[in-house]
């Protein structure tokens, strides 16, 4: 089994015929200040598979900032039932709804596993916007 491809997402589903569709692929974000949380945003990961598949696996997801750290993880599992004559691959689609800390700028690596092994990686550029100064009024002055 392999990742096809793996990217975020405002939104992802599948269709009632099994289509994968998904809405506002990005990978970039700007945030007002940090700390941060990045709400919702949609893991998207395609793995593809055949019949030596079959059997239950391990999805392992962990979240790193910047600076190395795992600021967020999970692990879950996968079980391949039947699959179409040898030969033929199939796409087992996983979509993860996930709140994202984010603790400072720079560049944040999703790291996708398959029992046990790396698999893949998506990566997130997250730029903080920077201060706006306001000046106050002159004292005296008339403001409307």
């Amino acid at each position: 089994m392999h990742v096809s491809f793996a990217l975020f997402a405002d939104a992802a589903n599948l269709s009632q015929e099994g289509k994968l569709n998904i809405l506002g692929v990005f990978d970039a974000v700007q945030v007002g200040q940090l700390p941060a949380i990045h709400p919702r945003a949609h893991l998207v990961v395609r793995l593809k598979g055949g019949a030596p598949d079959i059997g239950v696996h391990t999805v392992s997801l962990r979240w790193e900032n910047p600076s190395g750290i795992d600021l967020w993880s999970s692990d879950g599992e996968l079980d391949v039932e039947g699959v179409p004559s040898a030969g033929t691959e199939m796409d087992f689609p996983l979509i993860a709804a996930i709140d994202l800390p984010l603790d400072e700028p720079g560049g944040y690596t999703m790291r996708i596993a398959l029992d046990g092994e790396p698999r893949g990686a998506v990566g997130l550029l997250v730029r903080a916007a920077p201060p706006q100064f306001v000046a106050p009024p002159p004292t005296g002055a008339l403001v409307s």
